[in-house]
């Protein structure tokens, strides 16, 4: 077994194999995204349609028109996906991002964001830096 894969993976539910509620669901992503597919995320979700139709109302309430843009959302995403190592989450908000206008060159800076940012929380969290009452 390579070290990135899982002994236990959950077959993704296709379209054609999906029960009529799930397949409600999986119409809304599509049409929602202009697309015509959907992705192991949300086949694999539909294992348990409940937590399949919550998930994507709150994807796109959460992800959907703001105060903030498309693509600020689609960094933010990025940003703590890479905090949280989900590769999945990283290409998939990646590609996302790209296809809202992300160049090679906010992806770089965006990077050294992260890294930067991870490194500062650390430093203040094994300090136990007192917050400075400017910031309150």
């Amino acid at each position: 077994m390579s070290a990135t894969s899982h002994s236990a993976r959950t077959a993704p539910i296709e379209y054609a194999d999906a029960s009529a509620e799930v397949r409600e669901v999986y119409e809304d992503i599509m049409a929602t995204r202009k697309t015509d597919w959907v992705n192991n995320y949300w086949k694999v979700l539909a294992h348990h349609p409940p937590s399949l139709r919550r998930m994507w109302a709150n994807s796109k309430e959460v992800m959907g028109p703001g105060a903030l843009d498309p693509l600020t959302k689609e960094l933010i995403y990025m940003a703590v996906s890479v905090t949280n190592a989900c590769h999945y989450c990283i290409a998939s908000h990646g590609a996302a991002a790209r296809k809202k206008g992300m160049t090679p060159q906010q992806h770089a800076e965006l990077v050294a964001i992260i890294g930067l940012a991870n490194e500062t929380n650390r430093h203040a969290a094994a300090l136990d830096l007192q917050i400075d009452e400017q910031f309150r």
